[in-house]
Parts: C-alpha cells; sequence; structure tokens
C-alpha cells in the first residue's frame, strides 16, 4: 500500500503505520501539499494542476497513479482537499475533498465531498474517508 497525501498532511499513512504489523504491507506515503512536489514525487503534470486545481478529481487520480508507478506498490490512496479555515476560492469551499483509489489491474475510482466542521474536523473525517474507501475497495476487489 501507498498514500499520496496533501491536506492531510501524512495522517493516513500515521493511521496506517500505527497498526502493529503494517511493516508487512505498507510501503510508503507521500506528502505533497505543493503543487511543486505533486509534480516532481508523482508526476502529475502541470496542465492538470493549471486546469483543474490542486483540489481536483483530475489531479487525485493522477497522484494515486503516481504513487502506484513511483512505489510499486498494488494499493493506493490519494488526498487532496481545502482544510480551513483560509484556503477556499469561488467552486471550491472549505471542506471540498478529493481522493482516490487505486488497486493495479483495476479501474481507479475518484469521489468529491463536501466535509463540515473545523480544520482539524475536516482533515480526521478525511483520514476516515481514505481509509473506508480502501477498505471498500480491497474487500469488493476494485475501487470504493
Amino acid at each position: 500500500m501507498v498514500t499520496a497525501e496533501s491536506c492531510t498532511g501524512g495522517w493516513v499513512s500515521e493511521a496506517v503505520t500505527a497498526i502493529a504489523g503494517s511493516s508487512e504491507w505498507f510501503d510508503r506515503g507521500y506528502v505533497t501539499y505543493s503543487n511543486r512536489a505533486k509534480h516532481e514525487m508523482l508526476g502529475v503534470t502541470d496542465a492538470t494542476l493549471e486546469n483543474a486545481g490542486a483540489v481536483s478529481e483530475p489531479t487525485v487520480i493522477e497522484m494515486a497513479q503516481g504513487a502506484l508507478r513511483a512505489s510499486g506498490a498494488d494499493v493506493a490512496v490519494a488526498v487532496s482537499g481545502i482544510a480551513g479555515p483560509g484556503g477556499a476560492s469561488p467552486g471550491k469551499p472549505v471542506g471540498l475533498v478529493c481522493f482516490a483509489w487505486a488497486i493495479k489491474g483495476k479501474p481507479l475510482t475518484a469521489k468529491t465531498f463536501h466535509l463540515r466542521g473545523d480544520r482539524q474536523g475536516v482533515r480526521q473525517q478525511a483520514v476516515v474517508i481514505a481509509l473506508k474507501g480502501l477498505l471498500d475497495a480491497l474487500l469488493a476487489g476494485n475501487p470504493a
């Protein structure tokens, strides 16, 4: 498993590595908070970042694909969002969080949620959604 995180800042990876024995199946986590990091570490294209923005399904799709490619893992989750209190823009309010789940050889799924709460609450909900979606994907044999 590999994670590609922005607004959660490594919290998904932290939750996973809190599980004893996770070293047997968790490969690595990428915290790509800046657009530059998304591009350099995960291969998110400049065109995607410029046209769709960092908080978008196209971006998290490229983050998940890049994390799989760069790590050699079989399963990935990617998260990017606006946790607040600042950072909102027209059409992208605080609480907007995009996710992508990918399993090698299976169709990738991306979803966007509008979460409520303060910065901590939005981030915490995002971690839960990321992990639940990953678990659903693994149990179903394809992404949530």
